[in-house]
């Protein structure tokens, strides 16, 4: 009897049967899911929204430095990497003296390019890196970059603005097969062998030594993404750079300034006559504070209240207009103590407008009264005119107070 009223169909009692039915974990989330789904669905778009911005913020980046081969940007030097890669050329990008020596140690005849555009290098790094290249490549470099290597080519200043395109001009064999070349912005250099020459000038664009173990370029154009598929530049840069399986990619930074050439002063660097320069500046300064200096009497004393005339108060501010030439503030007072007087001498009362006086000055000397107007309303503008305005001003008051 109890069996029939507590068991199941299967003799299983009824209560356990319920609760692994209905409330194991598994049927729990199934139901949560059913009743969620929508702000489940939500959250599995946010997540996986999340975790593509995540990763691509993640993800490696390359630099901005100008001519890097890790820049993809119009003045990084990254398609031209690439391309070497896909020819066969490692390309190996450095950006320390210690890295681009170790990069060439054991590998004898591999091309080293050099961009040192803030001429970090000394002479001792600069005999270095050309002692273990065995081609050195160096863009655009500075006059102290090209006496350090002593290779015989020296600066010719700049590609006119005449020549925005170079033709080769000369039996270098990578030079004839690129063709044209763009020289704006381009730097001009002589000595060795010399192409891409404007007219008129005996530098060129590219010059490289007679044994080929250096070779000096003086534009960025050509290396660029942004100018890589401009005339024959993309020909020239592979030619010129792809003679080796190994190449070098090397920016200086900051790190390789030699600490030794950091440590002189602004005496060290100052000529010898700034020593001798600084005492007698200190001379000169105190004899004319001595000349021009002004000198102050002794005090005197003056009893109190002191009567000051009107006429010095006058002066006084007069003299303070001149010195600051405040011609406006002075014609204003003068105009507004010339209304004043008129109105007090024709009887009009302290309520009188400029134009009130203006037209009983003007019936009173029966003058028009457009030419009485234009003299008060008139603006001086300088000095000498001022000065005569008061006097036509003085003169007016004068007519009408003795008419």
């Amino acid at each position: 009897m109890t069996q029939d009223l507590h068991s199941g169909p299967n003799g299983v009692p009824a209560d356990v049967s319920v609760e692994t039915e209905a409330g194991s974990p598994a049927s729990r989330s199934v139901s949560w899911l059913r009743r969620h789904r929508g702000g489940a669905a939500l959250g599995a778009v946010f997540a996986v929204a999340l975790t593509v911005v995540i990763s691509s913020q993640l993800a490696p980046k390359g630099d901005s430095v100008p001519l890097s081969v890790h820049n993809s940007g119009p003045d990084g030097a990254r398609a031209v990497s690439e391309i070497l890669g896909r020819h066969g050329v490692a390309v190996d990008g450095v950006d320390s003296f210690g890295a681009a020596m170790q990069a060439l140690d054991g590998r004898p005849g591999s091309t080293l390019l050099l961009y040192d555009r803030n001429g970090l290098l000394d002479e001792s790094q600069l005999a270095g890196i050309k002692k273990a290249a065995g081609r050195l490549v160096v863009v655009t470099p500075r006059l102290n970059t090209l006496t350090a290597l002593g290779s015989g080519i020296s600066q010719a200043g700049v590609v006119p603005d005449t020549s925005p395109t170079l033709e080769p001009d000369c039996g270098l064999p990578d030079a004839e097969a690129a063709g044209t070349v763009s020289g704006e912005s381009g730097f001009l250099y002589e000595g060795g062998t010399v192409c891409y020459r404007p007219a008129g000038t005996a530098g060129g664009l590219l010059a490289f030594t007679d044994d080929g173990a250096l070779t000096v370029l003086g534009s960025t154009a050509v290396l660029t993404n942004g100018g890589l598929a401009d005339h024959g530049h993309a020909a020239l840069a592979l030619r010129m750079l792809g003679s080796s399986r190994d190449l070098v990619w090397y920016l200086p930074g900051l790190g390789d300034v030699n600490a030794a050439d950091s440590t002189r002063t602004l005496d060290d660097l100052a000529p010898e006559w700034v020593h001798f320069l600084g005492p007698w500046l200190a001379l000169v300064a105190a004899l004319a504070i001595v000349w021009r200096g002004r000198r102050l009497g002794p005090l005197v004393f003056e009893p109190l209240p002191v009567v000051v005339k009107a006429v010095e108060t006058a002066e006084g501010r007069a003299r303070l207009y001149h010195d600051s030439h405040a011609v406006d503030r002075a014609r204003d007072n003068l105009r507004a103590g010339t209304l004043v007087r008129l109105a007090k001498e024709l009887r009009l009362g302290v309520d009188a407008t400029a134009d009130d006086v203006t037209e009983a000055a003007a019936r009173h000397l029966a003058r028009p009264v457009t030419e009485i107007r234009e003299l008060v309303r008139e603006y001086p503008r300088n000095e000498a005119r001022l000065v005569r305005w008061s006097q036509e001003l003085e003169k007016l008051e004068n007519e009408v107070r003795t008419r």
